[in-house]
């Protein structure tokens, strides 16, 4: 039998994809991605309310919370990093085997997160021991986040691709709530000086239970039907990220660009938010639970918009997002500035759970069919990590650095996430939009 005669009786068979495979690749998906996330923003939440004066202690506030936020941002600077290291495995060896190194890397780092002694107990090694494991978190979301969405994308069904792409892009939000719900039942549970003793340490600990969980779940999972094809036909890239590079560069500035507002927003809500609104009097119990109940509201909405851009595209859904922000930021700052805790949930139910939710849910897909299979988790990945680490990092150290800078107002900030929603507008407006399309044409 020749080599196509081979591949001819391999591809129909790939073809056949049960329900139950695409449950599985969902569940899988899903149940990882959170798990990813809630690792990576509890570090973000921590470093609002712990990490300031357990580990950069200093004799201003202010300081202190700038070396912790910096400490967050760090990881979005080799976060590109590990998009390059393991694309490169997933696009070559598959999306599968990438995935467990990642949920493994990324749950270890965050377990010995919760063992680590602090400034008053080993001096300067506490802030460097948690940055290392913070680089160490960064660089197992970047090759985390392509695979998990590939998971779930190349298992869809092209008339539902978007909804199946905004699967994995709810472990966000829920990564994010499941945190919040931890460390405030915690915070609100035992006295102060106890949550800073040890409390705070358990959330990170039981890490270890949900890596185990979420890896189960994946091993059950199937390699993508577009994977098994491009190793059918021998088609991998040799290197991917070369290949990239030399004929996808403009789909990865692109991508670039479109995840700019994304990244931006989602910290403006989840990380500096917190630290902000504390600053203005609202009770730090009160604020998680703010953040929390729009996060969880959030999850049926995303599902709502990535049905949605099967039907109009993803490119409208997206577009639309990006407008409303604009026109709603210096709404947004103005409602919380009101001090009442009802101005502050309109204003992140309708920033975060109504807003953000539309381009939050469109990113992945978005991203997946601008590039061909060989190269898919590589391009998206490099394009998606990079405008992490321009803006989603920086984010909550820039705001914070411009209220300051402005006395209070949050006028510059709000200058500054305009100009993240016009970079992608103009990004997302270049794009092809091939919502319509099968993936692997």
């Amino acid at each position: 039998m020749s080599n196509l005669d081979a591949v001819a009786g391999y591809l129909p068979k790939e073809r056949q994809i049960t329900d139950q495979d695409r449950r599985r690749a969902l569940f899988g998906s899903a149940v990882g991605s959170t798990i990813e996330w809630y690792d990576y923003f509890l570090y973000g939440t921590m470093s609002s309310i712990v990490f300031a004066k357990l580990f950069f202690p200093t004799t201003d506030a202010l300081t202190s919370q700038l070396l912790a936020l910096a400490s967050f941002a760090l990881a979005f600077l080799v976060r590109p990093l590990g998009g390059i290291i393991f694309s490169h495995i997933g696009d070559r060896i598959g999306r599968k085997k990438t995935l467990a190194v990642t949920l493994s890397m990324m749950g270890l780092s965050t377990v010995f997160m919760g063992l680590l002694p602090t400034y008053d107990q080993i001096g300067v090694w506490a802030p460097v021991l948690l940055t290392v494991l913070r680089l160490m978190q960064g660089l197992a979301l970047g090759g985390e986040w392509g695979g998990g969405v590939l998971l779930a994308v190349e298992y869809s069904p092209r008339e539902k691709r978007g909804l199946y792409g905004a699967v994995p892009q709810t472990g966000a939000v829920l990564g994010l709530a499941l945190g919040n719900i931890i460390t405030s039942a915690l915070a609100s549970s035992m006295p102060q000086e106890a949550f800073l003793a040890y409390g705070w340490r358990i959330p990170f600990v039981a890490s270890i239970v949900l890596v185990v969980l979420g890896m189960w779940l994946r091993n059950r999972v199937d390699e993508t039907p577009s994977f098994k094809k491009i190793l059918a036909t021998h088609a991998a890239a040799k290197v991917p990220l070369a290949q990239t590079l030399r004929y996808h560069w403009r789909e990865v500035l692109i991508a670039v660009g479109a995840k700019v507002i994304e990244t931006s927003t989602f910290f403006l809500y989840a990380t500096f938010s917190v630290a902000y609104m504390i600053g203005l009097g609202y009770p730090q119990a009160q604020v998680l639970n703010i953040v929390l109940v729009c996060a969880l509201l959030a999850f049926p909405v995303m599902l709502f918009f990535g049905r949605l851009s099967d039907r109009i595209g993803r490119r409208k859904v997206f577009m639309f997002g990006t407008v409303a922000f604009i026109v709603w930021v210096m709404p947004y700052f103005w409602l919380l500035n009101q001090h009442s805790v009802a101005a502050a949930i309109l204003a992140i139910g309708v920033g975060f759970t109504l807003i953000w939710s539309s381009y939050g849910a469109m990113i992945g897909t978005l991203l997946a069919e601008a590039f061909p299979a060989a190269v898919r988790y590589t391009g998206m990945s490099l394009g998606y990590q990079i405008g992490a680490a321009l803006v989603g990092g920086p984010m909550p150290l820039i705001a914070t650095a411009l209220v300051a800078h402005y006395g209070g107002s949050y006028v510059p900030v709000g200058v500054f996430l305009i100009g993240c929603g016009v970079v992608s507008l103009i990004a997302v407006g270049l794009t092809r939009d091939r919502s319509g399309q099968e993936l692997d044409d």
